[in-house]
């Protein structure tokens, strides 16, 4: 009796000793996983602490072992600031996507090709000669874009929407297609029917500006129903939004409304 009594406690003791190792493995699975498919905002309006804002836009989207880099602020030091406090290497984007020629979201492409001038830039076509030409002289590779079309796989541009000459950056995801913009100047209704014109699929995710600043109650909620009834489930309004705009989104997406800021993740 004894013994059996001796074995089963040194049974016990050898699965205690196991348990701390089960525990550090879990959270490395989990970690890989969700960290295989997101979005990161490194420059906004707004931040979390030790973050820089200011205003403009840019998000580092890792899609299919591909690291975008949608839109670039307006202040290259800052972008820079942010991303170094974020662990973001600049020469592990491969490709960098501009939505439009506005400086609060081209402005930091410069200091981003200084450190790293080995990436694809894609860029309306409409863009200036002279800024494709800066581009080029890094020794960077632009691909100009008019109208929609697949540019990685998965991963489409909905071409330029007018006004101001705007693309939209789309990833064709398990959940449905996340949508990028910069500021939705041709309206983020437009935007997103476009995206799911383009692909057959509906929208899942939607982030970045809405260019809401100053309308009215009702035609946000308006627009809020719109993307809806597309199928949108979750929402990341930033930059250009506005912050009565964004409160109704939060109303009106519940759980599926995820505040934006430097420093902010979303995933899927």
């Amino acid at each position: 009796m004894r013994k059996l009594s001796l074995i089963i406690v040194a049974i016990l003791v050898l699965a205690l000793a196991f348990i701390p190792l089960f525990r550090q493995q879990n959270p490395v699975r989990q970690q890989e996983g969700g960290n295989k498919n997101k979005i990161t905002i490194v420059y906004d309006n707004k931040a979390l602490g030790g973050f820089k804002s200011s205003w403009g836009f840019a998000a580092l989207v890792r899609f299919k072992n591909h690291t975008i880099l949608f839109d670039t602020g307006g202040n290259g030091e800052i972008l820079l600031s942010n991303m170094r406090k974020l662990g973001i290497d600049p020469k592990s984007i491969q490709y960098i996507f501009l939505s439009h020629i506005h400086g609060d979201h081209t402005g930091g492409l410069w200091a981003i090709l200084r450190e790293n001038p080995n990436v694809t830039v894609f860029l309306p076509d409409i863009f200036p000669d002279s800024f494709k030409e800066k581009v080029r002289s890094f020794g960077a590779k632009v691909v100009e874009i008019d109208e929609p079309e697949e540019i990685l796989e998965d991963i489409y541009t909905t071409g330029v929407m007018f006004p101001v000459g705007e693309q939209a950056l789309v990833l064709k995801t398990s959940k449905g297609l996340v949508v990028v913009t910069g500021c939705s100047h041709p309206g983020i209704v437009r935007i997103v029917e476009r995206a799911e014109n383009i692909t057959g699929e509906n929208a899942y995710l939607v982030v970045g500006g809405f260019h809401l600043f100053g309308a009215p109650e009702k035609e946000v909620r308006v627009i809020a129903a719109s993307l809806k009834r597309l199928g949108v489930q979750k929402i990341m309004p930033c930059h250009c939004t506005g912050g009565e705009a964004e409160r109704i989104f939060a109303e009106e997406f519940g759980m599926g409304y995820v505040e934006c800021g430097v420093g902010k993740t979303v995933s899927w």
